[in-house]
């Protein structure tokens, strides 16, 4: 106010002594410093400055505030950029918007006119709490920007001025306007700036009673990591929840869904071992959980049908007698090979649907095949061999469903909940403060993918089986050579080996096999598997490990069988 009365002399502060007394009634609402632009506003080449900006601001009943502006002299085009964001806390941004452009074009971030032109902006009024707690209302416009060598503003409102204030020079600027006044009724006030500069605005803030608008700024939420992710009492407890509910409905999903069904009064593994023995050591024959195949017992036992259980069944056809697998000689650097031979006359309709899918899918048409050479349609025929298995065990009664079906279905659900948390992640982050609650649904669909794995469930029938068969991996893995009489060694203990495929058992079972034979000799061959010349069964045991190691290789090369 010094500078305005030097500038406009002891008369002139005379006339304004009542409107000053005025804003001394009441003053609270004392004005903040100017708001901070949210971005800063795009350079331009120096313009010729206006002689004189004149503005007039009326504001509205309904808040929105009318804006006149006329330059002179009228014959140039003005361009302005006006300010229509600004930081308005650590969330939000504040916006105003201009609409209803006459006398000139607005394209969204250029107002280009001559002469005069008007325009509407909502927005610009904005509620403020006093000392005394009895509010008001503020408007905030940018009213004139540079580069202007002289510029008045007038405003009028809805109410009394109870306040006001201007700054003047770079946007958010603290610096004060060259004057600022209200007339003796605190209808109008007035204000003026001299050599406004290219990049520089000139703002002007009024104070109004409360309720004389009812408006309210138009805030954006701006997004900011810290914001975005913010962990407090209310996240951090909404968290903790939300991951105590998913994680909880995942265990009783398992609970209720995915364990297997309790067999009352069964036996225990432990107790079933002795009674394998007994079978095995009592009449000579071995015919494990009632002629159970090992590709079953395999899918059984982990609830895959996978590269073993193939690997098993092979060994076991040809111990069966349906093929006989021949070791190809070989040089020293040369890879082993086997032949595999279809023998004449074997009952192919005993075979069950999985192991003549796999019967197909070796030989397909030929009498004899190079393990080598298993490529081309053998991988495509696995599908069928797997799909088989799966449906095989369902049949047997172990399961209600197959298990792959159930583990694709319990994962595809996990990873559909995982994607649902990324996106929600991404939505409340940028529309809220609670982006800490995606990551709950993300963890939570996470363990339901994972969890999904473990979902089959074997139903009464099955949980037996299954303790059944426990207890006879128990025997393979300590029965001896005398629990079997010495004249059925090679014929009973070839049976136990595609079994020792199964529970990975193979070279113990293998140095059984090859350490006799049904007189207690050595002998070179055994009647399912040739050896080449000079070969005997004292090498029998690395020959199974090898080949084995070879058609589990083989088959999992294969698209249908890799991932296993």
């Amino acid at each position: 106010m010094l500078d305005l009365a030097r500038r406009l002399g002891p008369a002139a502060l005379l006339a304004a002594l009542p409107a000053l007394a005025v804003l001394a009634v009441s003053p609270a609402h004392a004005s903040p410093a100017p708001a901070q632009p949210a971005y800063a506003q795009p350079a331009r080449a120096a313009a010729a400055p206006v002689a004189r900006d004149e503005v007039t601001l009326e504001l509205r009943r309904d808040g929105v505030l009318h804006v006149k502006e006329t330059v002179a002299p009228a014959d140039g085009t003005v361009r302005r950029t006006p300010i229509t964001r600004t930081r308005f806390d650590d969330g939000h941004d504040r916006v105003y918007r201009l609409s209803d452009v006459k006398g000139g074009s607005y394209d969204g971030e250029t107002l280009t006119f001559s002469g005069t032109v008007e325009y509407d902006v909502t927005g610009a009024v904005a509620p403020v709490a006093d000392g005394a707690g009895g509010g008001g209302e503020e408007l905030r416009w940018f009213a004139v920007s540079g580069p202007v060598r002289e510029a008045g503003v007038t405003v009028t409102g809805p109410g009394r001025v109870q306040n006001l204030s201007c700054f003047a020079g770079e946007p958010g600027a603290a610096t004060a306007c060259t004057g600022a006044s209200a007339d003796e009724t605190g209808a109008t006030a007035a204000f003026e700036q001299q050599d406004l500069r290219q990049g520089q605005t000139l703002t002007v803030v009024v104070g109004y009673p409360k309720g004389a608008t009812g408006a309210a700024p138009i805030l954006e939420r701006r997004f900011e990591l810290s914001n975005a992710f913010a962990l407090n009492a209310v996240t951090g407890g909404s968290l903790a929840a939300l991951l105590v509910l998913l994680l909880g409905g995942v265990a009783l999903l398992y609970w209720t869904r995915g364990r297997d069904a309790r067999v009352i009064g069964g036996e225990t593994a432990g107790g079933t071992t002795g009674a394998w023995a007994t079978q095995a050591g009592g009449d000579g024959r071995f015919t494990p959980l009632d002629g159970v195949r090992p590709g079953q017992i395999g899918t059984l036992v982990d609830e895959q049908a996978d590269v073993v259980d193939v690997t098993a069944t092979l060994v076991d056809l040809a111990v069966r007698g349906f093929l006989r697998i021949d070791e190809q000689p070989r040089q020293t650097y040369e890879a082993p090979d086997w032949c595999l031979v279809k023998l004449p006359g074997a009952p192919i309709g005993d075979l069950l649907p999985y192991e003549r899918a796999l019967w197909d899918a070796v030989f397909d048409g030929r009498d004899r095949v190079l393990l080598s050479q298993l490529h081309g349609s053998f991988a495509a025929r696995l599908t069928a061999v797997r799909d088989a298995l799966y449906q095989d065990v369902v049949n047997q009664g172990w399961f209600a469903r197959r298990p792959d079906s159930v583990r694709s279905r319990w994962t595809t659900l996990g990873v559909a909940v995982l994607a649902l948390g990324v996106v929600a992640t991404v939505l409340l982050a940028w529309f809220t403060s609670y982006g800490l609650l995606g990551p709950a649904l993300i963890i939570a669909g996470a363990a339901l993918a994972f969890g999904g794995q473990y979902m089959p469930a074997k139903t009464a029938k099955g949980a037996e089986a299954l303790a059944q068969t426990l207890g006879f991996r128990e025997y393979l893995a300590h029965a001896s050579a005398d629990d079997v009489p010495p004249d059925r060694r090679v014929e009973l203990f070839s049976r136990y080996l595609p079994y020792a495929v199964i529970f990975d058992n193979v070279d113990r079972w293998a140095r059984l096999v090859g350490s006799f034979t049904g007189d207690g000799r050595q002998a070179d061959h055994l009647y399912w598997y040739q050896g080449p010349a000079e070969w005997d069964l004292s090498r029998f045991a690395d020959s199974m490990r090898t080949f084995t190691l070879t058609t589990s290789g083989a088959i999992s090369s294969s698209r249908q069988f890799r991932s296993l």
